[in-house]
């Protein structure tokens, strides 16, 4: 895991995801774009998936943020995919 002080690009609404780990079988998940600060739009950005209460948070584009980012790969039909997840995303004041 890596914790990083980034800007809010976009967030996405939140929706609800089938999850085994939930009581109800269900979970909320929503997908935030977070960018590297610097003085350009060519800075790292990375996609992230937020779920469960940090999904219902709403950050707004400019923001900045910290936030913990955990990043996985998985299989899924012979092609391999990776993911990142923000696990804790605080907004600076």
């Amino acid at each position: 895991m890596e914790t990083k002080i980034l800007r809010v690009v976009r967030q996405g609404e939140a929706f609800g995801v089938q999850s085994a780990k939930a009581e109800s079988g269900q979970i909320q998940k929503c997908t935030i774009v977070l960018r590297e600060l610097g003085g350009s739009r060519f800075e790292n950005e990375y996609v992230c998936a937020m779920l469960g209460n940090l999904a219902a948070c709403r950050f707004y584009e400019g923001d900045i943020v910290c936030a913990t980012l955990r990043f996985s790969t998985h299989e899924y039909q012979g092609q391999t995919f990776q993911e990142v997840l923000a696990t804790d995303v605080v907004k600076m004041k």
